[in-house]
């Protein structure tokens, strides 16, 4: 990545934390995120409990399970960093990415919750050290409809503004989504589904904004 200029980041920001809705939207989304992230490890351990259903999955029958953990967390987590260093220096991004975040995280509660699947056979374990701890440092594996991981890809994906990033971005989260197969971490609707609703998450989460910016401070 470039050399972080820190003068024109610590300037955008401060001239958008001075705007009352803007530091409005980025406090309390960031709050909101903070408390969801703290409550997942109690969820997932609750339905990682519970008896799911096994899907008979033609694609996953076709492709022999390998782990390829690393080459999944080197694009998460590269695309992370990169998405990062864009919105360091426009905070409307951070804003739309961290409000989709909220109402994804919303819709994949209630998704898993009410689609109950254990995990596909042969799936191979995925371990991140880093995100780990949103687990509760403990193995899941029924947290399956809609995939987290491809949603991740998605949002950062539909985030990022320059066209050379979208490019950047889409072939990272094809990547991904070919690899979370390769490892039969997800089943395929999980993995299909994801950017189907993240998009539709994104798009009505963006208009909101939109129309509540318009509103009297």
């Amino acid at each position: 990545m470039p050399q972080i200029n820190t003068s024109a980041i610590k300037q955008v920001w401060t001239v958008a934390l001075q705007t009352h809705y803007t530091r409005y939207k980025i406090l309390s989304g960031s709050f909101i995120v903070a408390v969801i992230l703290s409550a997942l490890p109690l969820f997932f351990n609750q339905i990682q409990k519970r008896q799911g259903v096994v899907l008979n999955d033609w694609v996953l029958a076709q492709l022999p399970p390998y782990n390829v953990s690393l080459l999944i967390f080197a694009c998460i987590w590269g695309m992370a960093m990169f998405i990062l260093y864009r919105a360091l220096y426009k905070p409307e991004i951070y804003i739309n990415y961290v409000w989709t975040l909220i109402f994804i995280n919303i819709a994949r509660i209630i998704t898993i919750s009410i689609v109950p699947l254990d995990p596909p056979i042969g799936w191979v374990n995925l371990i991140d050290p880093l995100t780990g701890v949103f687990y509760g440092n403990v193995i899941i594996t029924k947290d399956l409809f809609f995939s987290g991981h491809t949603s991740t890809m998605v949002l950062i994906f539909l985030c990022l503004e320059k066209k050379s990033d979208k490019i950047i971005g889409l072939i990272a989260t094809i990547a991904v989504m070919a690899l979370l197969l390769v490892q039969h971490i997800h089943y395929t609707v999980d993995v299909l589904a994801a950017p189907i609703i993240v998009y539709i998450i994104y798009t009505l989460t963006k208009y909101f904004l939109k129309r509540d910016h318009t509103r009297q401070w």
